[in-house]
C-alpha cells in the first residue's frame, strides 16, 4: 500500500513538472491561446529591421497592443516593410503615429514601439506608418566609430 502511494506521488510530481514546462514553452513562444480578438493591420516602412522577428510585440507606452505579422522586403526602395497586426478596431492611432524598433533591455529581443501623433485623422486597415526609425545595430556603430578614429 505504501509503495502504491509513493508511485502515485511521483507520477503526480512528474505530471506537474510536464505541465509547468508546457506552460513556460507557451509563454516564452509568444503564442496567444485566447479567443481571437478584433484586429487590423497597418504597415511600417523601415530602413533596417535587424533583429526584428515575426510575432515580436508592438507596444504603445510600454503596453503590448499587437504583434508583427510579417516582414517583407521592398526591392524598389531597398527598405523593409513590417506588417503590424494591432488589437482593437481602427480609429485609435493618429495618421502621424511614429514607429521605431527598440530593444528590450541591453541585449533583449527587438520590438516595435509606437508613439502617438497629433493628427485628427486616424490610421485604418492597410495604412502605412511613414514616421519610422530603424534598428540601431551595435556592430555598425562600432564599425563607424573605428573607421572615424582610424581616419584621424
Amino acid at each position: 500500500m505504501q509503495m502504491r502511494t509513493i508511485e502515485i506521488s511521483v507520477g503526480a510530481f512528474v505530471l506537474a513538472g510536464a505541465l509547468a514546462l508546457v506552460f513556460l514553452a507557451v509563454k516564452v513562444s509568444g503564442v496567444d491561446l485566447t479567443a481571437s480578438r478584433d484586429t487590423y493591420t497597418v504597415q511600417a516602412r523601415f530602413n533596417d529591421v535587424a533583429g526584428l522577428r515575426e510575432r515580436a510585440k508592438v507596444s504603445l507606452a510600454g503596453v503590448t497592443i499587437g504583434r508583427v505579422a510579417r516582414i517583407e522586403a521592398d526591392m524598389n526602395y531597398g527598405e523593409a516593410i513590417a506588417v503590424l497586426e494591432l488589437n482593437g478596431q481602427p480609429g485609435n492611432l493618429p495618421l502621424d503615429t511614429g514607429a521605431r524598433i527598440v530593444t528590450e533591455g541591453l541585449l533583449g529581443a527587438r520590438y516595435v514601439s509606437l508613439s502617438l501623433g497629433i493628427e485628427e485623422d486616424y490610421l485604418t486597415e492597410g495604412d502605412m506608418i511613414t514616421d519610422t526609425q530603424g534598428a540601431l545595430v551595435l556592430e555598425s556603430l562600432i564599425g563607424d566609430f573605428v573607421t572615424k578614429m582610424g581616419a584621424n
